[in-house]
């Protein structure tokens, strides 16, 4: 199989709903978001992020570092789609549609 298959090639969702009632919830959640972006996660909406994989093995390292930076409390959702899946998203901005292309330039060293 062609080694950027967009059957190959992944997209790691972390979807996440914190408690922030109190300062000491706040700064848990802020921490999680800063170690989502520091291991390359883009956020997508405010408690969903994502990350470009070149493949499931390369995602499966991506998740083991959320699984390490899970906060005490709250609710978090990790998923995985192919890049094929990905493209055919409908994304709808104040009702006018828009494409489903990757959220930002990402260089990943192999």
């Amino acid at each position: 199989m062609d080694r950027f298959s967009e059957y190959r090639v992944m997209w790691v969702l972390v979807l996440f709903d914190l408690p922030t009632e109190t300062k000491k919830e706040r700064k848990a959640a802020a921490e999680f978001r800063k170690k989502l972006l520091n291991d390359g996660f883009t956020m997508f909406q405010f408690s969903i992020y994502l990350r470009h994989c070149a493949s499931m093995e390369n995602a499966e390292v991506h998740i083991r570092r959320v699984k390490m930076s899970l906060p005490e409390f709250g609710e978090v959702g990790i998923m995985c789609i192919t890049d094929k899946q990905f493209g055919s998203m409908e994304i709808y901005h104040n009702k006018k549609a828009e494409s489903a292309s990757a959220p930002g330039q990402q260089l990943e060293l192999f």
